[in-house]
């Protein structure tokens, strides 16, 4: 069993994954008249005709200003913005463009969102329409600016960042194609990293019939247990002041652990990353400090203490089951990973609830979490979270709304779909055990069912239409101290089926 969730190498995918061609459609109707066009619970905002070549984002931004980005390499397009509201307390909105210029691919493809969401990524619309998708995006109905504020007394907008907003994208962004083109999209593809690759496992288990390929990057699928998760590291560190270990310390867990692990991995001698990280039983206690030896070269008592807890993950404190997996070793200090997701710049800017002032992406989320959706409570100290009663009552209310851990894929196989799922072995946002938990349940769920009229209990037959890729060294959605350029997010240095996560 543990073989086959080795990591697969990542040019293989062509061999399972959806094949792409290209058909040019011709327009039916000008991309103007689209703000004429009449959508259920929902209009068009804005409809124009985008030249192309380089276009601001946010729409009407100045160059050079604060959070505007200037696309590059654009076709000429029609760029379509348009508001959903399915309850009176919604406001979803989403974008989505089409090349106008004889280059579309008479295919769609939508983007996930990351973190709380609350913008539009233009970034990755922009990507998709100079490869010749029409491509669309939400901000998830929240225009919170990526906090967890809109929570506060707006439980409908807890369920279209869970699910809703992904609905409704698809199928008013489905409409604007099939009115522009006179055509519905040939193929549809959901794409998504992080938050994002939890709707896109959203997106397989509750609408199966909406997209052809998907692709699942990092997800934070299980997301009460991930955010129970950042809580447990973040109260490791910070219950007492001696627990706290700094950025600068880091080095010495990522250096023990290499040294402890590199080359019984799987890999070689001369990595500096590990290959399977599941493979390494690194203990910090070997880098505890000794009477005299100089303290930037080791880990104090309570430092340790908090490293294990960390690598460990969240345990229930009375029946000591296992809540949520821990982090791997390994990749501790490389800026990407335990710097930015787990330490922070200091104790006291972990305990600010602040980005502003160097919190750690995870003492962030846990706190907007819980704060702003569980407890409806902005001073809500994240060190007093409770690890029974807590994590049983933030399962009662949001587990059905924001997790997609469903593992029967029953329906998306029928439908004929494919799934590319990858994650890093050093990421730090999302441990990726959890991937590996994901894709071991579906396993199991589809073990003896009937699958090409003969029971489907290998997993070489799951693999037929979903696939999970361990990539060594990546951190979280890309990024790290190993290879980590296949079309997640970006572009792979070369554009193919067999390098290429949307080629494929």
């Amino acid at each position: 069993m543990k073989r086959s969730l080795k990591p697969i190498v990542i040019s293989t995918v062509a061999s399972t994954a959806v094949l792409l061609g290209a058909t040019v459609v011709s327009a039916a109707t000008t991309c103007e008249s689209l703000i004429n066009l009449s959508l259920p619970h929902g209009q068009v905002t804005a409809a124009q005709t985008i030249t192309g070549g380089t276009f601001n984002t946010p729409p009407g931004c100045t160059t050079g200003s604060t959070g505007c980005t200037t696309n590059t390499g654009l076709p000429q397009f029609c760029r379509v913005a348009g508001t959903a509201t399915p309850t009176s307390d919604s406001l979803i909105n989403f974008e989505v463009w089409i090349p106008t210029d004889g280059s579309f691919n008479g295919k769609y493809e939508q983007l996930g969102c990351g973190g709380f969401c609350g913008s539009i990524g233009y970034s990755a619309i922009a990507n998709a329409i100079t490869r010749g998708y029409a491509a669309a995006a939400t901000d998830d109905g929240s225009q919170a600016g990526g906090l967890g504020t809109f929570a506060l007394g707006h439980p409908d907008k807890i369920t279209d960042l869970g699910y809703r907003a992904l609905k409704e994208t698809t199928d008013k962004s489905k409409l604007i194609i099939t009115a522009l083109t006179s055509q519905r999209p040939q193929r549809s593809y959901f794409n998504g990293c992080s938050d994002g690759g939890r709707e896109a496992l959203m997106e397989a288990q509750r609408y199966p019939d909406d997209f052809d390929g998907i692709i699942v990057g990092s997800p934070a699928n299980f997301w009460t247990h991930l955010l129970v998760g950042g809580d447990w590291a973040e109260q490791a560190l910070l219950d007492d002041p001696a627990s706290y270990i700094p950025p600068s310390l880091l080095p010495v867990l990522s250096k023990a652990a290499l040294a402890h692990c590199v080359g019984q991995d799987g890999g070689v001698k001369t990595d500096i990353f590990l290959n399977d990280p599941q493979d390494c039983h690194f203990d910090p206690a070997t880098v505890q400090c000794v009477p005299g030896q100089d303290p930037t070269t080791c880990l104090s008592a309570a430092q340790v203490r908090a490293a294990r807890k960390i690598y460990s993950g969240p345990h229930n404190p009375v029946t000591g089951e296992l809540i949520f997996p821990g982090y791997e070793p390994g990749s501790e200090s490389n800026p990407a990973n335990w710097p930015a997701w787990i330490i922070g710049s200091s104790r006291d800017a972990d305990l600010s609830n602040s980005l502003t002032q160097g919190e750690a992406l995870a003492a962030f989320f846990a706190n907007g979490f819980f704060a702003d959706f569980v407890f409806q409570n902005p001073n809500f100290d994240l060190r007093t979270l409770n690890f029974t009663t807590d994590v049983t009552l933030t399962d009662e209310d949001f587990a059905a709304i924001l997790n997609s851990t469903n593992p029967d894929l029953r329906p998306l196989r029928a439908h004929g779909a494919k799934v590319i799922h990858y994650v890093g072995w050093a990421d730090a946002a999302i441990p990726p055990a959890n991937s590996v938990n994901y894709y071991r349940s579906v396993r199991a769920e589809l073990a003896g069912v009937e699958s090409h009229g003969r029971a489907s209990s290998r997993w070489e037959e799951i693999q037929e239409f979903y696939r999970l890729f361990m990539v060594p060294g990546m951190a979280h959605c890309g990024g790290g101290d190993g290879p980590n350029a296949f079309g997640n997010g970006v572009n792979a240095p070369v554009i193919d089926p067999e390098h290429d996560l949307l080629e494929a």
